[in-house]
């Protein structure tokens, strides 16, 4: 008895001090807390109950109609449904294409604006300015550069091509199977201009990367003898792994998300290019509203298995 009485006062001092030292910013924050637990947690958790019945009309919506249980019906139709497959793979390579293109100009840029050009600025500003720009705006400006027109009727890319003598090179771009039946030649065209929207960001992040790094250790590696190309690759890229992967994350976060782009370019119908946004877009139109639940499901799924392991790499680090 003697022992709670004299341990009551201090867990009630202990519960006050972290009253008063963790109860204002509880507080501030708790109007974003409730906002994410509703539209964020409680819509995914939503989404995943529906995607397990067969919620198919308005009425079911609405909770007046009764829902079955199915289980994990929706998802074994999903993924063995052909369309879905090839969506998935239009995804995959889309993905690939995207952050490779992206990660190899975006360098490129940073690494020639890094040697100190006079026009610095104006080449940043250049780079930089399609970032700037609507997916849907440069959906529609590169739905004119990629058309599929040849010969007499070319118009964007292809009549350049014919211009400078390279009309070999013409083709259907998002067309797809019209190349020669190539499978993913449509979406690789639609990664182009994901490829030109996005450079410039992976650019700035670069060259921050490259900025952060001290003229000091840059002469005191070529003081040691080392080449450029040394210099490079033993003490300039280990320093901007943090910023690659920081970068490989964002890419492949957007890039699994991509919809607007495609609407833009070919819109919901053109089977080459589709990819699971669209088809769930197509399945929520169509009122099938447990299966686009569960294509939205599977999407974040795939961006979990993304985004988990660079969180706890985060989390690691920070200890």
């Amino acid at each position: 008895m003697t022992r709670q009485t004299q341990g009551s006062p201090v867990r009630k001092k202990k519960f006050a001090s972290g009253l008063k030292r963790y109860g204002p910013p509880l507080l501030l924050l708790s109007p974003s807390i409730l906002l994410i637990g509703i539209f964020v947690y409680y819509m995914i958790f939503r989404a995943a109950q529906m995607s397990m019945t067969n919620t198919t009309t308005t009425p079911q919506l609405m909770g007046k109609d009764p829902v079955e249980f199915v289980g994990l019906d929706n998802y074994v139709s999903l993924l063995t449904n052909a369309d879905f497959q090839h969506s998935l793979m239009n995804l995959l390579i889309y993905t690939l294409v995207f952050i490779g293109g992206t990660m190899i100009l975006g360098f490129f840029w940073a690494w020639l604006l890094d040697r100190r050009s006079r026009a610095e600025g104006i080449f940043r500003s250049l780079f930089l300015f399609p970032f700037a720009v609507s997916s849907i705006a440069a959906g529609v400006v590169w739905k004119w550069l990629l058309n599929a027109n040849t010969g007499d009727l070319a118009t964007g890319v292809n009549r350049l091509f014919q211009y400078i003598g390279l009309g070999f090179l013409q083709n259907g771009w998002t067309n797809g199977p019209d190349m020669v039946g190539a499978p993913g030649i449509g979406i690789i065209a639609v990664a182009i201009p994901a490829i030109w929207q996005m450079s410039g960001y992976v650019m700035a992040l670069f060259l921050a990367g490259f900025r952060g790094i001290s003229n000091e250790m840059r002469e005191a590696a070529r003081v040691d003898g080392a080449t450029e190309w040394q210099l490079y690759r033993h003490v300039l890229f280990p320093q901007l792994s943090p910023v690659a992967l920081s970068a490989l994350i964002i890419l492949g976060h957007m890039s699994l998300k991509v919809f607007d782009l495609v609407m833009a370019l070919t819109g919901k119908s053109h089977r080459p290019t589709e990819v699971p946004a669209v088809s769930l877009y197509k399945l929520f139109n169509s009122k099938e509203y447990a299966s686009a639940s569960a294509v939205g499901v599977i999407l974040l799924v795939i961006i979990a298995i993304v985004i988990i392991p660079y969180l706890v790499h985060i989390a690691r680090e920070d200890k």
